[in-house]
């Protein structure tokens, strides 16, 4: 199970950010990738440096048990809900990407305008590609046990949403977003919402 973990693990990179990127970049003349934006000093520097470092992990571990430097050998019944929970979220990280259409990139640039796209799963949940990012890696730890790669994205994630994400798309879409925020939650339905007299924040440098 350990080389299906890798293998997954590996071949979701290369479908949800190589062939997806390549795929925007044929649509739009732009792979969306922005980098990690701001400096040391801001959080969203290190959601989007803990983002990369979490990725990292999620291959390390699946890796080093294939090459046997580490003995991960969870019952047989945990791993197969592993590749479930793994595989049905990738599957819908991909579905999430898709939903994006034109909108999809990865980091911020303070001066692009992309369209807030609030249809389909993101009427439920603002933040659906994250939520299912996090399921499958949750998924790839129960294949082959590595629970500082969950831990880290979590962080990353937490950080990339809370203090670039949302303080960009108030800056960009005003009220819009205010009150699409209100009503939906942040990774699940109806959890995170937030209040429409917040107050606006600044687009992170």
């Amino acid at each position: 199970m350990t080389a299906v973990a890798l293998v997954l693990y590996v071949v979701a990179l290369v479908v949800l950010f190589g062939v997806r990127s390549w795929v925007q970049h044929r649509r739009t003349g732009s792979a969306g990738f922005h980098g990690i934006s701001g400096t040391p000093a801001r959080a969203g520097w290190w959601g989007g440096v803990m983002f990369v470092v979490a990725l990292v992990l999620g291959v390390a571990g699946p890796l080093l048990a294939v090459l046997g430097v580490v003995d991960a050998r969870p019952p047989v019944a945990v791993q197969v809900l592993g590749l479930v929970l793994a595989s049905a979220g990738f599957a819908a990280t991909l579905a999430g990407q898709s939903g994006m259409g034109d909108a999809w990139r990865v980091g911020v640039d303070p001066a692009e305008r992309t369209e807030l796209v609030t249809g389909g799963v993101f009427a439920q949940v603002r933040n659906p590609v994250f939520a299912a990012m996090v399921t499958a890696q949750t998924g790839v730890v129960l294949m082959v046990p590595s629970p500082v790669s969950v831990a880290a994205l979590v962080a990353a994630v937490e950080l990339q949403v809370r203090a670039v994400e949302e303080p960009y798309l108030r800056a960009v879409h005003g009220g819009v977003y205010t009150d699409y925020a209100a009503r939906t939650g942040r990774f699940m339905p109806g959890i995170g919402r937030l209040a429409r007299t917040s107050p606006t924040q600044g687009v992170p440098a």
